[in-house]
């Protein structure tokens, strides 16, 4: 099954500092078919005008991953890490017993993020949080992990949940191929170009369902920047 969730008809949200779009409910926002995709929980396509940001709040039991696509975020939390994530780059918070964190775009122009939750399969464990760079370079024409619960990904940022994170920028005309497996699921979205999904078109920042395929093949109609999260 592979549903397009166009991106007009997600759930919006202007507060004239930020202008958000909600693939799952979220906030006001409340969707009773679209409260998730798995334990994929949220998926929010955020655009944070110049020297504003999320102030300190709360989070607890929630993998929670920023993937910047344009501009830069600043992390500060109350375990007292602090770091700037620039587009391309992902950061990775787990909640666990609970940690408060502020996220601010101290840059000149507009920051774009997807913002990520994934619902964790433990408990009762201490907070965490970081990031790390990941070059487009380093995924041109095929899927890299960039956040993953799996011991074999060793080189992902960890997350204490089954799932997995992963990029891959194509070229029109390219094509890659992700192993998902017919009992997992997986949510796509192009943070730019226009892709094909198995056959399935979908533009710029729509979202892609897929259940029930033991292999997702991604073709770029134009130049493209992909993400998918792969879950239980």
């Amino acid at each position: 099954m592979i549903e397009v969730r166009p991106y007009a008809d997600l759930g919006a949200a202007d507060f004239g500092w930020l202008n958000a779009r909600h693939h799952f409910s979220f906030g006001q926002y409340y969707e009773p078919t679209r409260m998730g995709w798995g334990t994929l929980r949220v998926w929010n396509d955020d655009e944070i005008a110049a020297h504003t940001g999320f102030p300190t709040h709360p989070h607890r039991d929630m993998e929670i991953i920023t993937y910047v696509r344009q501009g830069a975020i600043t992390h500060k939390d109350s375990l007292g890490n602090q770091g700037r994530t620039e587009a391309g780059d992902v950061q990775v918070m787990s909640a666990g017993t609970g940690i408060a964190h502020s996220e601010y775009n101290l840059e000149d122009s507009t920051t774009k993020i997807f913002q990520i939750w994934i619902e964790p399969n433990q408990s009762g464990l201490p907070p965490s949080w970081g990031s790390k760079p990941f070059p487009r370079g380093e995924r041109a024409g095929t899927f890299i992990t960039l956040a993953s619960g799996f011991a074999e990904d060793q080189d992902a940022l960890a997350i204490r949940t089954p799932a997995r994170m992963a990029a891959a920028t194509l070229q029109a005309g390219q094509s890659t191929e992700y192993s998902l497996g017919a009992s997992r699921k997986a949510y796509l979205v192009a943070a730019s170009g226009s892709i094909e999904v198995n056959g399935v078109s979908a533009q710029a920042r729509d979202g892609v369902a897929v259940s029930d395929v033991e292999v997702i093949r991604v073709t770029a109609i134009e130049d493209s920047e992909v993400i998918l999260v792969d879950v239980a």
